[in-house]
């Protein structure tokens, strides 16, 4: 938030000035004006990652539907979007537009479309249209699968994400090596190196972590944590949270019957169940005595995985002993709740911030590649918004604030949370006030918490991490303070 002009006003008029300066170029033209309708769409964001990382797990578990991944009869990857509308339906596109809806059969993973006479080589994209709250606000694609930053379809991947999506979920087992190199090829440009606050790192298939022992999850947020202090990860993200995608999935579709087939396995005693979950041939074997089919067994295992049957099992013993309490502790222990709250916090929350990151990034690759008379003047204009807009440190305060990095007391920590707009970005939320607060009374509390944080950002007894923290919260205060005064 600028004490100023907002930023998507600014990158607003900035494309609307390229669009008067490339009038002649049609190309030029076409991705300015996508730009600028991108504005009134929801926020795009891709879903990102490895072979087999989970991407589709985590699409399944975000829209608490099995629909991901929607299978093409070659194999071929393409990318998926999901986007909310009245009813399901399928929709391809060839390069040239060209658009037919296609027919579509369940499948044990997701969906598997038909072609219908086209090559899977004709399809760049699928459109998956579905009535569900979660998509109203946010676009989620599903993009094939990274090899390398470096090969060429590393590059076209990158190239695709920067050109359409506002936002990342990078899916990664480590977070190191080649999924750092991969988000570094996302920051072309001096917006994208500038502003990296549009990425953030998921830890996944994190109940496989020790072997999927039942405390592989706890064992999973450990490392994430520590991931996040990593000067590496921090430059090329704003956090990194884990999560079992698996179980956070059958948390959110978790049925009756699933919890009866869980709960009888759950009356086996531990020592035995334990026996036979050293592996996946054991569970599914006929020495298992059990009322429970080795077929179910091994649906289940597709399902939940071995962890999900040690966790769930366990969960059932220590009092989870109807469907509700099961599904929402396994929600809960998957880390969903917490990847939730940062998509609101970084994303959804900043949707508008978001889009205004993208339309700089794609103004300025314009700019720098079709130089002409006045593009000089504004790329300027570009550098300087990038400089002066406030909307990118706070993101980055918000991310350091998650983790407790500065090492204020929990009470400061909160406060600053909140004023830089970590739970809600309206004024009276910034400032702990109730919906109706007259105006002067925002003033009062906004007046009152700048100059509580001046004082923080001149004490010479914090740490320099502490003072530049507080600088950027005295900032978000004068900001409200302009808004308030109408300037």
């Amino acid at each position: 938030m600028s004490p100023a002009v907002r930023l998507d006003e600014s990158a607003w008029e900035l494309l609307h000035q390229a669009l008067d300066l490339y009038r002649d170029d049609r190309h030029a033209t076409a991705r300015l004006h996508h730009h600028l309708s991108r504005f009134e769409q929801p926020l795009r964001i891709a879903v990102a990652g490895s072979w087999r990382s989970g991407k589709s797990t985590l699409v399944n578990a975000i829209m608490g539907e099995e629909v991901a991944p929607v299978e093409i009869e070659d194999g071929r990857q393409v990318f998926t979007w999901y986007e909310d509308g009245p009813n399901p339906e399928v929709i391809a596109y060839a390069p040239d537009g060209t658009a037919r809806e296609l027919a579509v059969t369940r499948s044990a993973s997701g969906m598997r479309v038909e072609l219908d006479g086209w090559r899977s080589d004709q399809i760049d994209d699928i459109v998956v249209k579905w009535p569900t709250r979660t998509l109203r606000h946010a676009t989620l694609v599903d993009t094939p699968a990274v090899t390398s930053a470096t090969d060429d379809d590393g590059t076209a991947i990158a190239d695709r994400i920067l050109r359409d999506a506002d936002a990342v979920l990078y899916l990664t087992r480590d977070a190191r090596g080649a999924d750092l190199e991969f988000l570094r090829s996302l920051q072309e440009g001096s917006v994208a190196r500038a502003a990296p606050t549009n990425v953030i790192m998921v830890l996944s298939r994190a109940d496989e972590i020790g072997g999927g022992r039942v405390d592989a999850l706890v064992t999973a947020k450990q490392l994430a944590r520590r991931q996040n202090r990593d000067p590496g990860a921090a430059s090329v993200c704003l956090g990194v949270v884990a999560l079992g995608g698996l179980v956070a999935v059958a948390g959110r579709v978790l049925t009756e019957q699933d919890f009866v087939t869980l709960a009888t396995l759950a009356t086996t005693p531990r020592a035995e169940l334990e026996k036979f979950l050293l592996s996946a041939d054991r569970f599914v074997s006929t020495q298992f005595t059990t009322p429970i089919t080795p077929d179910a067994r091994r649906a289940l295992l597709e399902r939940i995985g071995l962890f999900g049957v040690r966790l769930t099992t366990t969960l059932i013993r220590t009092g989870c002993d109807t469907r509700a309490k099961l599904a929402a502790e396994m929600v809960r222990r998957s880390g969903l709740t917490e990847l939730r709250e940062a998509i609101g916090r970084y994303f959804t929350d900043r949707a508008e911030v978001l889009k205004a990151r993208s339309a700089l990034v794609a103004l300025e690759s314009i700019l720098r590649r079709q130089p002409r008379p006045g593009s000089v003047d504004l790329l300027a204009w570009v550098e300087y918004l990038l400089a002066s807009t406030h909307d990118f440190r706070e993101l980055r305060l918000l991310a350091e604030l998650q983790d407790s990095q500065l090492g204020f007391d929990p009470e400061r920590t909160a406060e600053a949370l909140r004023l830089a707009g970590g739970n809600g970005t309206a004024l009276a939320t910034r400032l702990g006030a109730d919906d109706d607060v007259d105006a002067g009374e925002l003033w009062r509390l906004g007046s009152e918490a700048l100059a509580r944080w001046q004082n923080q950002a001149e004490d010479p007894l914090a740490s320099l991490d502490q003072r530049r923290a507080a600088a950027v919260v005295v900032r978000s205060c004068e900001g409200m303070l302009a808004r308030l005064s109408g300037r």
